[in-house]
């Protein structure tokens, strides 16, 4: 089994070879993606969290010995919405290169006068503000209930404003399943990528009067997060709305949105 890494700020994963086919998905600096197929200069790629799709082979670092070297190192995962890499702990460094969040970084050293040094899966090195850098979470736990249920709606919150991308998943432009899967995928859990609910995966569906925030709502095509007190989030480009927005399901509330609570195919939870 053959693997590699995007060492892009963002790689576009399409339908098909082609940069004219529909944009599926986004990989994000520093992932480790299996290698299906090669077709010129395109590549078949499955994620970590089990996306397949088609990307450009300069997105990818191939080096064996890089891999190698990536899977052992410790790792950060970017909560900045956009950050630089300098070659110098200074903001007169120069560019070295750029992660979106979710994107990942191996810390190099302890941080100087609030600069961290990093290196790229590539092997590149430099410099970014440390406080952008936080824990690269694997791993989910039903233990402490609340405090993850709270983490999934803080971070599909900080999304807010982002435009609509469809296939987008980071703040330059998302889509509402981009939203929800990286709300999940930050705070350790694996979710569908898509509007669906699948059994491969540990989302399953509730009765609608057991929703708690955190949870999402499914429709045809759409997916939203469950805020508490009949509000959700959403990453949307209908109803005269073009990115992350907060709506109601009640129709006494101003921000009602009344297209979509009829189409309600079900609520799913991890929980």
């Amino acid at each position: 089994m053959e693997h590699a890494l995007i060492k892009s700020t963002i790689a576009p994963l399409m339908e098909s070879p082609s940069h004219v086919s529909e944009l599926a998905d986004e990989a994000l600096c520093g992932m480790t993606v299996e290698i299906l197929e090669k077709k010129g200069t395109w590549v078949h790629i499955r994620t970590h969290y089990f996306y397949e799709g088609w990307v450009s082979e300069e997105a990818l670092c191939f080096d064996e010995n890089l891999v190698r070297i990536w899977n052992a190192a410790p790792k950060a995962v970017l909560l900045q919405a956009y950050a630089d890499v300098l070659d110098a702990p200074k903001v007169q460094g120069h560019f070295v290169g750029s992660v979106t969040r979710g994107g990942l970084l191996s810390p190099m050293g302890q941080p100087e006068d609030g600069w961290q040094r990093v290196r790229f899966c590539d092997g590149r090195e430099g410099y970014t503000w440390g406080a952008f850098l936080g824990e690269y979470i694997t791993s989910w736990s039903k233990e402490n209930e609340p405090a993850l249920r709270g983490a999934l709606v803080n971070t599909a919150l900080g999304y807010l404003g982002t435009q609509y991308r469809w296939g987008g998943k980071t703040p330059l432009g998302i889509d509402c399943s981009g939203l929800c899967s990286m709300a999940y995928l930050l705070n350790g859990v694996m979710i569908c990528r898509d509007a669906h609910i699948l059994p491969e995966f540990c989302m399953h569906k509730i009765a609608f009067k057991d929703i708690k925030e955190g949870d999402l709502l499914f429709f045809p095509g759409h997916v939203a997060m469950y805020l508490g007190d009949n509000r959700y989030v959403h990453s949307t480009a209908g109803n005269n709305c073009h990115g992350v927005v907060i709506n109601s399901l009640d129709p006494k509330a101003p921000d009602f949105r009344a297209d979509l609570p009829e189409k309600l195919l079900g609520v799913g939870s991890i929980f």
